[in-house]
């Protein structure tokens, strides 16, 4: 018989398996209001050429459907909207409503005025039809999932035939050298950051430690063909603190 009582981390920490997402909520409730301010000052602006180079690889054409899990403040939806055109459909989805509505607010003050949908939703079991999207990103979320295996299975599932999966994710810095000068940026200056900027630290320390829990790339991929992806691969970002990975429903 299963243990329904299972643990998962949060950051460094065990916790029940049952209560992780309403500690991952409340995180995110905490810094929405100023989310976009500490991902610029974090990534020195960075994480914004990582997110253009996701949306390149999306594939995307006119008239297309795509999925934005976890969509946080909409970078990635902005421009889907331009790929797709008058004719696609864009759907952005996060677990948190703090989040949704800044995401929301993102579009409207960047002038995207094309008719989005807004779903709040888990992504361990999206609330659509199968085979309804030609494309599914999730963009620095996936860390966050308490079941990350049933996250990749929710969204095969919802994926068409030939579409495509994109998660965009911290990951393990490819040198020796790179991983101790990013744990060193990490832990001592990212807490403080939160602190100043966002009056959280706390917040962000539990990024810093999500990120350290994380499937490595080759775990990550692993995980994708067991859920049924096909082609798998992955394309490093800044030495591998970042990583694409990308995947195929067949």
């Amino acid at each position: 018989m299963s243990d329904e009582r299972s643990t998962t981390h949060f950051g460094f920490r065990e916790v029940d398996a049952d209560d992780k997402a309403s500690m991952v909520g409340a995180v995110f409730t905490s810094v929405a209001d100023r989310y976009n301010v500490m991902n610029d000052a974090m990534s020195f602006g960075i994480h914004r050429v990582w997110k253009h180079f996701a949306v390149t690889q999306s594939g995307l054409k006119r008239g297309d459907s795509v999925l934005d899990v976890a969509a946080g403040s909409g970078d990635l939806s902005r421009a889907f909207v331009d790929q797709v055109g008058d004719t696609g459909r864009v759907v952005m989805t996060d677990i948190n409503p703090a989040m949704l509505d800044r995401g929301r607010d993102s579009m409207l003050d960047h002038g995207v005025l094309k008719p989005l949908q807004y779903c709040i939703t888990d992504a361990e079991n999206l609330c659509f039809d199968d085979n309804t999207f030609n494309c599914v990103s999730i963009s620095f979320g996936l860390r966050n999932v308490t079941r990350i295996e049933r996250a990749l299975e929710s969204m095969y599932r919802v994926l068409k035939p030939g579409g495509k999966l994109m998660i965009l994710e911290f990951s393990k810095p490819t040198s020796p050298l790179m991983r101790k000068a990013y744990d060193l940026y990490s832990f001592n200056v990212i807490p403080k950051l939160g602190k100043l900027i966002a009056g959280d630290k706390d917040s962000y320390q539990y990024l810093v430690e999500s990120i350290r829990r994380h499937p490595d790339q080759q775990t990550l991929a692993s995980m994708m063909t067991s859920a049924g992806f096909e082609r798998v691969d992955y394309h490093n970002l800044t030495a591998g603190v970042v990583a694409l990975h990308t995947g195929y429903k067949f």
